[in-house]
This record gives C-alpha cells, sequence and structure tokens, in this order.
C-alpha cells in the first residue's frame, strides 16, 4: 500500500469513495478492522438499496486495507462475490 487516499484502493473511484466518507472512512487507514457486511448495511440505511458489487468493493477494501502485501487477484472487486473468497486477512 503506498498511499493513504481512498482512491488509491483498487476499484476505488470517486463515486465509492463518496460512499465510504459518507461512513466516516477518509483513508485507508480507517478501513482497518472494519467489516465489510456491516457497512453494506449501514451504506443501504443512508442511501437505500445499493446493489451488491458495493459490499464487494467493501469487502476487497478492507483486505486491501489491513494486508501489507495484497493478493493482486484479490484486489479485483468481482473476486469478492458471495462465494469467490472470504476476507480472513
Amino acid at each position: 500500500m503506498t498511499g493513504s487516499s481512498l482512491l488509491d484502493i483498487p476499484g476505488v473511484g470517486k463515486n465509492m469513495a463518496e460512499h465510504l466518507e459518507s461512513l466516516g472512512i477518509f483513508r485507508i487507514e480507517d478501513l482497518r478492522g472494519q467489516d465489510p457486511q456491516e457497512m453494506y448495511d449501514r451504506d443501504c440505511a443512508m442511501h437505500g438499496y445499493q446493489d451488491r458489487c458495493v459490499l464487494y468493493v467493501y469487502r476487497c477494501a478492507v483486505y486491501f486495507a489491513q494486508t501489507p502485501n495484497p493478493d493482486p487477484e484479490k484486489c479485483k472487486w468481482w473476486n469478492w462475490k458471495d462465494g469467490c473468497v472470504e476476507p480472513k486477512e
């Protein structure tokens, strides 16, 4: 991980960064120890239904924040779909 901006997270663009900021997450470090499912549930409560891909991005982002040398394949949000991989790091 080279920077601390949310935009440095693979799969996070301006829109997703705004979602994270609405959850009180402003830096990569803020994602450490977060529960992606809880983040998704809060996002839905605040903004209405969100596509499941938002949850997959949250899973990927938390993995990226908590892993010193993230696996490049696990840095692709679509690899965090239900049943693909589970964040263990």
